[in-house]
């Protein structure tokens, strides 16, 4: 956790995370300006910084590259410092991600963790309904995993959650998803999302990446899911490394 207080510790790139808690996917260019006093090799410099502690992880799109605020590592460090001493701020801590004033009408969230496994078990993890109960809220996983295939995440009483179908399956590298939410009238009635997992060995270490794609700006899912993706990513790295879980969030 040293590079991610090292990369807070500077008010610049704190700033710059500001900038994308309020804007998510933006240029180096868009993101010079907000530092308008400083050279566009400095902010970069700050950038490689931020994206070295995962604070800030990027997407080519076309020629450009992307810029996402990558809230999980503060998660865990909220996790570990935080959870055991405050267990009522969880809820508030768990919210840090909105997106107010994205300018295109659907957005995406994109968080990346580094998971100090295989790409096996970081897959099994994500598809395996034994260890979905443990860190996705309560809810178990069915499907064949083949692609076309339909899928559910259910409660123990067989409620159904969310469903979708797979879209793309190559274990273990990546699992791309339709995903349905049906906890909530609401969130039903703004249809369905994508969400892709990419896996990317990195030594003795996976990258996961999550990207959830097709989310309308302003709206509830939108807002849900800055919170909840970040609590399944980082409960999903406990358990596969510690074989622990974390503490529910507040109201779950």
């Amino acid at each position: 956790m040293v590079p991610v207080f090292r990369a807070l510790s500077d008010p610049s790139r704190r700033r710059l995370l500001d900038r994308l808690f309020e804007r998510d996917g933006q240029t180096l260019g868009s993101l010079s300006q907000e530092l308008p006093e400083m050279t566009r090799f400095g902010v970069m410099r700050h950038l490689a910084v931020l994206e070295a502690a995962d604070l800030v992880t990027t997407r080519r799109v076309g020629r450009e590259k992307l810029h996402y605020l990558n809230p999980v590592p503060i998660r865990l460090m909220h996790d570990r410092w935080i959870n055991k001493f405050s267990e009522p701020v969880v809820s508030a801590l768990s919210a840090m991600k909105r997106h107010l004033e994205a300018p295109m009408s659907t957005i995406d969230h994109v968080y990346s963790v580094y998971i100090q496994s295989t790409p096996d078990r970081v897959w099994k993890a994500i598809t395996d309904g034994d260890d979905t109960i443990r860190y996705y809220y309560g809810t178990r996983v069915s499907s064949s995993w083949e692609p076309g295939a339909p899928l559910t995440y259910c409660y123990p009483d067989g409620s159904v959650a969310a469903d979708g179908s797979v879209l793309v399956a190559d274990p273990p590298h990546r699992l791309r998803m339709s995903f349905h939410a049906r906890w909530d009238p609401d969130l039903e009635a703004e249809g369905p999302v994508e969400m892709d997992w990419v896996l990317e060995a990195s030594g003795e270490a996976t990258k996961l990446t999550v990207t959830t794609s097709g989310l309308i700006e302003g709206s509830r899912t939108a807002a849900d899911f800055s919170g909840g993706i970040v609590y399944i990513v980082s409960g999903l790295k406990t358990l596969v490394e510690s074989g622990g879980s974390i503490a529910m969030p507040a109201g779950a």
